[in-house]
């Protein structure tokens, strides 16, 4: 184990989904996006923590938990159909025994789904109780890890900023959310889409952020130019201290070419027994209208180019599992050692941030890639240690004065992928709706605690939020589940816009109230003054 480090890894994971509740239908196949995240990738992190601690492992992870995640995670209707999805899949893979019966190679994949399936239903229900905000809590309380908020529905602030007010509001919500579930204020937030701008430094500083993380150029272009790249943070003339991604380390991976997920011993995430058993046997688990979707049964390794994919090995994929943190660890060791000898002896920070469901969801094997280094980082001989970022600021509180670069981690590195001909109609929505929440505020401040008047500006307030989601753009963007992300957009202005009109004239309809507010429950606490 290391004593005299010469830097440190800094593992940064965003874990975040957005608000997808629809009491009304279990119809939304977008609600598996939460289960498929809970059992790939929340649920294996939380194994592996508890691994590491029980094997005496004194590692270091940082996590965002964005507030819509976390409202996801507490609700009990979600919980119940999240137990629901568990039961259908332990009884999917029962009968895909029955079904590939004679050949071994299938059943034991089979048998290993069963057998996780069964796993993830004793431990939500019985080790967590459903509650998995609980399990991550304990982890940050015994100081493994340190949990760090994000906007509050995740809007876009480069481009929200317009109106500062709402940049405002998702920053206040998002740290009230943090104190609701942790119990204390967060140091750190995940700002969206890593977009930064520094007219919200202002914003940070009033709720006591401490630091942000920035994609790679928004320190490398900051003004003036950091002395150390980011291999150490900045502070901003208005106090909030910045962490740059690591450019290196990231691309080994996330590259698509030669990062780690692409190894041909993973499981193959497009190959799926939604789409390759026969209809009439599938049906019953796929979608409710019986278009075939990804079960998230999958029996194949990525293999290589081809179409004629080979069995998934589980040895094989925790063999390649093993070399690639091994090849990480010394790459890092590498690095920190040359750039020390290049820092004039002050210690640099390797920064690695990546979205959460990388690890489990989309790289099915990451987790236990992430144990088996964090195992190598404490008990190998090597130069450096893990730590988060309030660790290093409480160390080196001595930090060179620059402006980040505005910027963002989306493609080409600015806002083009939630500002382009497809998806820039709802920015004028989003703004004329900023700029009436701020209005009918400023007309009805302070109304009563119990009055109707009150409920529907807090429902106001929830319904731009929801709206603001930088997810349906990028959708859009993307062209996934284009309808969906339209649909939503269009749902929470439609209702911010009604509700906005009755409030002026006094003309609240308390029957359409109460259906959206079982609709979009989400923020329980708020308060629509923060908008004052």
């Amino acid at each position: 184990m290391t004593t005299n480090e010469k830097g440190y890894v800094c593992f940064i994971l965003h874990a975040h989904l957005p608000f997808v509740h629809h009491p009304e239908s279990e119809d939304y196949l977008e609600e598996q996006w939460l289960f498929e995240a809970i059992s790939e990738t929340y649920i294996p992190l939380l194994k592996n923590f508890k691994k590491l601690e029980n094997e005496n492992v004194n590692f270091r992870i940082t996590m965002s938990m964005t507030p819509p995640l976390l409202s996801m995670l507490d609700n009990k209707m979600l919980q119940k159909r999240y137990i629901k999805y568990l039961k259908q899949h332990i009884e999917l893979s029962k009968k895909e025994l029955i079904r590939n019966k004679g050949n071994d190679k299938v059943c034991e994949l089979a048998n290993y789904y069963l057998n996780r399936y069964t796993d993830d239903l004793h431990i939500f229900k019985e080790t967590y109780n459903c509650n998995l905000i609980e399990g991550f809590k304990y982890f940050q309380d015994i100081g493994l890890l340190e949990i760090i908020t994000c906007g509050a529905t995740h809007g876009y602030f480069p481009i929200l900023y317009l109106n500062e007010k709402t940049v405002r509001a998702q920053i206040a919500v998002g740290v009230q959310t943090y104190e609701k579930y942790f119990g204390k204020k967060p140091r750190g937030i995940w700002l969206p889409e890593c977009g930064y701008i520094p007219e919200t430094d202002k914003y940070l500083k009033e709720f006591g952020i401490q630091y942000i993380i920035t994609e790679t150029h928004g320190i490398l272009y900051a003004n003036p130019t950091p002395v150390y790249g980011t291999f150490a943070p900045i502070v901003s003339p208005n106090g909030i201290i910045a962490f740059g991604r690591d450019l290196e380390s990231s691309r080994q991976v996330w590259s698509s070419i030669n990062g780690y997920p692409g190894d041909p011993n993973y499981r193959e995430f497009y190959r799926d027994i939604g789409y390759d058993a026969p209809y009439d046997y599938i049906k019953p688990f796929i979608a409710h209208n019986g278009v075939r979707v990804n079960t998230q049964i999958k029996y194949y390794r990525i293999t290589g180019k081809t179409e004629n994919k080979d069995y998934y090995n589980i040895k094989w994929a925790m063999d390649s599992v093993e070399k690639q943190a091994g090849h990480f660890f010394d790459c890092r060791q590498s690095q920190i050692s040359y750039l020390y000898s290049q820092m004039d002896g002050k210690k640099p920070i390797i920064v690695c941030p990546y979205d959460a469901e990388l690890y489990g969801h989309w790289w099915y094997e990451g987790p236990d890639w992430l144990y088996i280094l964090f195992k190598k980082i404490y008990y190998d001989k090597c130069d450096y240690k893990l730590i988060t970022p309030s660790e290093y600021i409480d160390l080196y509180p001595e930090i060179q004065e620059s402006t980040p670069c505005r910027s963002s981690w989306g493609a080409n590195g600015y806002s083009e992928v939630w500002l382009n001909p497809l998806n820039d109609y709802v920015h004028r929505h989003y703004h004329i709706a900023g700029d009436r929440m701020v209005e009918i505020t400023n007309l009805f401040p302070n109304e009563p605690k119990t009055s109707l008047k009150r409920k529907a500006l807090n429902q106001c307030a929830r319904e731009l939020l929801l709206a603001q989601s930088s997810d349906w753009n990028f959708i859009i963007t993307n062209q996934t589940m284009v309808d969906y992300a339209h649909k939503r957009i269009k749902e929470h202005i439609g209702r911010f816009t009604k509700l906005y009109y009755q409030i002026k004239n006094d003309e609240i309809d308390e029957i359409f109230l109460n259906e959206i507010s079982k609709k979009d429950k989400i923020f329980d606490d708020i308060d629509y003054m923060i908008y004052k």
